[in-house]
């Protein structure tokens, strides 16, 4: 068949474009079109009287005069009022550089540029840096760029990635662990094709579409790239290896007072009648968890992570609460192994009943996880419980914030070697920090997956959360002037700080 298309722009370049963030950044397959529907954009941004001036930056003459000869071709189509394309000389304190530029009726004008950042001293408008990964300096260069924004510039970010060490994947990594607030797109060759880009050149070339010929071009696209494939092609880094979390990283993070509880059933527990199950372990809940739940702070915000086990791995449960200084703290981590669903179930709710303000916790829903995610979440409700299903994507966005919590010392575990040793369990696999599918060993001689770090990971992720708190103060305890123990009154609300405070 044919391919048709009703739009001159895919769905990835419209996006691209609707996106007004001052500051925008993509991480992009090579040759899909992305720089050609960006030179579309700025065509018509520098012929509006109320756009600006465009500056793109290519790492080399031969992307400058690409763009700029993309520029030219939109400016017919849209017919718009503009000069031809000049060559002009630009003074630099090196050498003379050789720019291209096109003025607009407007007032404006798209110049190209080179890479080097003192070029933009003195501009205004939008700032495009193409092929990013591949710039010399591309620190000093963002930073000139993003000195256009006091004025109301904007700052494009385009590139394919050269390398996990880059100064563009570190760019990633920085927006993905909410420390720098600009927008992030991401686009591999197969979002492309999905979004049409095959049926696309099949209409620009004259050739036939059909399912099976986008599969053989596919195939023999990514076996042309070779080795080169998964950066070229996928927006997977190269040189990625090794472990995510340095041990001085992570032991930076930990607490010799934050306990590590583990408790563990026999074979035969599960074959015992409900009642006495039940009796066991909240019996043991009492004597073991209590005294932690009332002894947090009323006041302060917590959260929960929990990965989970029934036979082999372990199940760990980690509570967190908010300190003063805006940082959080694990109040324990549980490790329950060879526990029943149902003990899983009462131990959880144990717990998450007695966490004050409790916030949001997140759930680790594969497998048999998924029904005490579930169960979770019907009691506690959907914005205060993630039924979280770990896959390539939650590990990609989630945890350049959680490595970021260590570097900021934003969050502090239990000082433990199994902890310690399920954190550094992470490696990065293609790309993305996550857990390969080896085993690693704990203290007892017994298999571990990551288990505590699965955990860590969604606690941190669920602090990330908005959530709805229902405050619920009858089993936490405080001290009276006098230094008795005094029971609050219950309270369940879901209410603001503020009608709390007044009903305590």
């Amino acid at each position: 068949m044919t391919a048709t298309s009703p739009f001159a722009f895919l769905p990835y370049q419209q996006r691209w474009a609707a996106d007004a963030s001052q500051v925008k950044v993509m991480e992009k397959s090579r040759r899909i079109g992305l720089s050609w529907s960006e030179a579309a954009d700025d065509a018509l941004f520098a012929a509006e009287t109320g756009g600006s001036d465009v500056w793109y930056i290519g790492y080399n003459k031969e992307m400058a005069e690409e763009f700029i000869s993309d520029c030219a071709d939109w400016v017919k189509k849209y017919q718009l009022v503009a000069g031809a394309v000049e060559e002009e000389i630009l003074v630099d304190e090196d050498k003379d550089i050789l720019t291209f530029r096109i003025k607009f009726a407007s007032g404006h004008k798209i110049v190209a540029l080179s890479s080097r950042p003192s070029n933009l001293r003195g501009k205004a408008g939008r700032v495009v840096i193409d092929e990013a990964a591949f710039h010399d300096d591309l620190k000093e260069l963002i930073k000139a760029a993003i000195a256009l924004l006091m004025w109301g510039g904007q700052v494009r970010i385009i590139s394919t990635h050269n390398g996990d060490a880059n100064p563009f994947n570190v760019l990633i990594n920085d927006i993905r662990a909410g420390r720098i607030p600009y927008s992030l797109h991401r686009v591999t060759l197969d979002d492309a094709l999905a979004d049409g880009l095959y049926q696309r050149i099949c209409l620009t070339l004259g050739r036939q579409w059909s399912p099976e010929a986008e599969a053989k071009w596919r195939d023999d696209l990514v076996k042309s790239y070779g080795d080169a494939a998964q950066e070229e092609l996928f927006c997977v880094p190269s040189q990625g290896s090794g472990t995510y979390l340095t041990r001085a990283m992570i032991e930076g993070c930990m607490s010799a007072d934050i306990p590590v509880i583990r408790y563990e059933q026999a074979d035969d527990f599960a074959e015992k009648d409900d009642a006495f199950r039940q009796s066991v372990v909240e019996a043991w809940c009492e004597e073991t968890l209590l005294s932690l739940l009332t002894g947090l702070d009323p006041l302060r915000q917590t959260v929960l992570g929990e990965d989970f086990a029934r036979s082999g791995d372990l199940t760990i449960m980690m509570p967190a609460q908010e300190t003063q200084g805006a940082t959080w703290r694990a109040v324990f981590s549980l490790e329950l192994r060879n526990m029943p669903f149902r003990q899983q179930e009462q131990i959880l709710f144990y717990i998450i009943d007695r966490l004050p303000r409790f916030k949001h916790g997140a759930l680790d829903a594969r497998g048999n996880g998924q029904y005490l995610a579930e169960v979770a979440m019907q009691r506690y409700g959907k914005a205060r419980i993630s039924q979280v299903m770990l896959s390539e994507t939650w590990y990609r966005e989630n945890m350049p914030r959680y490595k970021a919590a260590f570097e900021d010392k934003s969050w502090l575990l239990a000082k433990d070697a199994d902890v310690i040793e399920d954190h550094r369990a992470f490696k990065i696999v293609k790309g993305v920090a996550r857990l390969p599918e080896t085993k690693n060993t704990g203290t007892d001689s017994k298999k571990r997956h990551g288990d505590s770090g699965i955990a860590g990971a969604l606690a941190w992720f669920a602090t990330w959360q908005e959530g709805e708190m229902e405050y619920d103060y009858q089993s936490v305890s405080r001290r009276d002037a006098k230094g008795d123990r005094d029971s609050y009154r219950t309270i369940k609300t879901t209410a603001g700080f503020g009608a709390i405070s007044g009903a305590l």
